[in-house]
């Protein structure tokens, strides 16, 4: 499946509102916005005590802060009295379900690690996955939604509970494996659907876990497919994690920019360079006209806006004027609606590279990925327990890099942290070093952590209904928010 998709998905270049099915257990929806629900209080001494630090967790490997690196020690942290957190038993249960499965998690991470994949063709990883998940009490469907390597994992206990959604990506870079980290992302997305399936049967909590296997992240929007074709109207809130470089044992949980990539061709006609040049139409040069066009314009963008982009041919020779060029971009803004115009102002370089040289263009605009929206509690709940309980410290600096995964933080609650694990120097994602970093024992450790914290925060989600209305309270406010 191409990674680009016009036609019935271009109704994501401008914003949608989708309605999703009224539950019952939503009701009454307009108290979300009432007095009436609690409200976070503004006193800074009743606030939660929750261990933030200031960094920005942004893929890269800004030397100007620490990261973490294999010697580093792991943190001292106080024990934790009965009533520090709630319900201590069930956190108890979720850490020691994630410990009886950690060596198979460890497997399964350096299975997928050893099989890289590309965006919908991750057939190895939806196999092993699925089978992993049916071997343990989860209802499977396997190349869910018409999607080949998409997958769903269910777990139902009692009736009337609300419902977790977890994802796990799976999808490797183009030669250089798994420099994103996609194994961990999966095998945590399976630790926390195990953990909260255990703490569900534990301790008789009505709920649901969805667990969707989302393919095609980079740059396929795999997410936003399955969005579309309604794989995430049951839930009533949906989590993931995703490794990155940071000082040891850290966490954020700030937002990331909207993206949107664009394939762009141009044709022209050939003819001999050096007999007869003026008989041609020169593509090459229309594509570096586009090029120069964009690099000019880089002086008049705002700095938290990015567009990057490389030219590529076919059958080109030095003696023969180019008829055909492509160029593949993308474009980054903080918001969804900023990218809305600064696509506009891209798109018109590209058009006027056609018109100065005489060449056709055509342009082919990929689903654009937004702004990735985490609900503040929980997002304040996750930073709670890792810190309070793994020693962690939790960021809510954003980041610059994008996710698929932004698009369902605006259709419903999500929490999406990014937490550290151990790189070295001009090692962080996309790169062959962080690939190498990803399979790594202490990467691993990390993963476990984080996925505990989210599994409990999740838990969380199901059993207590005043925490519950918190979330859909912020959500709606976010929505409120857009909408003004």
């Amino acid at each position: 499946m191409p990674s680009s998709l016009p036609g019935c998905f271009s109704a994501f270049l401008k914003p949608k509102q989708k309605t999703r099915a009224t539950k019952a257990r939503d009701e009454p929806q307009k108290a979300l916005l009432d007095d009436r629900l609690p409200r976070r209080n503004d006193d800074k001494s009743e606030e939660p005590q929750c261990r933030y630090l200031n960094l920005c967790c942004d893929y890269s490997c800004n030397t100007n802060g620490p990261k973490w690196s294999e010697d580093d020690k792991p943190p001292e942290y106080p024990g934790l009295d009965a009533g520090d957190l709630w319900a201590q038993d069930i956190l108890s249960t979720i850490d020691q379900t994630v410990n009886d499965h950690e060596s198979d998690l460890r497997i399964l991470s350096l299975q997928l690690h050893d099989h890289p994949e590309l965006g919908f063709e991750e057939k190895y990883a939806h196999d092993l996955l699925t089978n992993f998940l049916a071997d343990r009490g989860f209802k499977v469907t396997k190349h869910y939604l018409g999607l080949n390597t998409a997958w769903r994992a269910e777990f139902t206990h009692l009736k009337g509970g609300r419902v977790l959604g977890i994802n796990s990506e799976m999808d490797a870079l183009q030669g250089m494996g798994h420099a994103c980290g996609h194994n961990l992302i999966a095998v945590s997305g399976v630790g926390v659907a195990l953990a909260a399936k255990a703490a569900l049967e534990a301790h008789n909590i009505p709920g649901t876990i969805i667990l969707l296997g989302t393919p095609a992240e980079e740059g396929g929007g795999g997410k936003i497919i399955l969005l579309d074709r309604g794989a995430y109207d049951e839930m009533d809130a949906c989590v993931m994690c995703h490794p990155g470089p940071g000082p040891a044992h850290s966490a954020s949980t700030g937002t990331t920019i909207a993206m949107q990539s664009i394939e762009v061709e141009y044709f022209g006609h050939s003819a001999h360079a050096g007999a007869a040049p003026w008989e041609g139409t020169n593509a090459l040069d229309a594509a570096f006209l586009a090029y120069s066009s964009i690099s000019v314009l880089r002086q008049q963008v705002r700095p938290d806006h990015r567009v990057h982009g490389i030219v590529s041919g076919r059958d080109w020779a030095t003696n023969v004027i180019p008829d055909y060029a492509k160029m593949q971009w993308i474009i980054r803004t903080p918001t969804y609606p900023d990218l809305a115009i600064f696509k506009d102002r891209v798109q018109a370089c590209f058009e006027a590279a056609a018109l100065a040289t005489g060449c056709k263009v055509r342009m082919n605009f990929a689903m654009p990925y937004y702004d990735l929206q985490q609900n503040a509690t929980l997002a304040h709940e996750f930073a709670d327990i890792i810190g309070n309980r793994y020693g962690y410290a939790t960021s809510t600096a954003s980041s610059s890099a994008s996710t698929d995964f932004g698009n369902i933080s605006y259709e419903l609650p999500s929490l999406h942290p990014l937490y550290a694990i151990p790189t070295t120097p001009h090692g962080a994602n996309h790169t062959p070093e962080f690939a190498k970093s990803a399979r790594s024992p202490k990467a691993h450790e990390a993963t476990m952590v984080t996925t505990k914290a989210l599994a409990q925060t999740g838990i969380r989600l199901l059993r207590d209904d005043e925490f519950f209305y918190k979330v859909k309270q912020d959500h709606a406010r976010a929505v409120f928010r857009r909408d003004i």
